[in-house]
């Protein structure tokens, strides 16, 4: 099942999405000081290309904690408000139900990734 999930998902636009990911990386990568939210943004692209089959173990320490309230309030709420919003969309048929838990699994990622590891 997770490999046909994967599968579906990278044609139905999750190929877009981790590349799209992958540029605000390398964009954010440019400056000393956006290498971390780089960081993050590869992390989010690596489970937005797969996402069947993978988990996030949240963890980290005051530093992440610090890092991801920064992260909220810059960028983390609209994104997880718009990966909820794809996972509401894709639970309304029982088909698209596998694809909205994944989308609510980025949108924790999204909302708090400092810390967080994909396994």
């Amino acid at each position: 099942m997770n490999t046909l999930g994967n599968i579906l998902w990278l044609i139905f636009g999750g190929l877009a999405l981790a590349v799209a990911w992958a540029i605000v990386g390398i964009v954010l990568c440019v400056t000393i000081i956006g290498i971390p939210l780089g960081i993050q943004a590869f992390k989010m692209a690596s489970l937005t290309l797969t996402p069947f089959g993978k988990s996030v173990v949240y963890g980290g320490g005051v530093g992440s904690l610090l890092a991801n309230i920064i992260w909220v309030v810059l960028v983390g709420i609209w994104m997880a408000i718009g990966y909820v919003i794809a996972g509401v969309l894709n639970c309304i048929t029982v088909i698209g139900v596998p694809f909205g838990i994944q989308s609510f699994k980025m949108a924790k990622l999204a909302l708090w990734p400092f810390g967080a590891q994909i396994q």
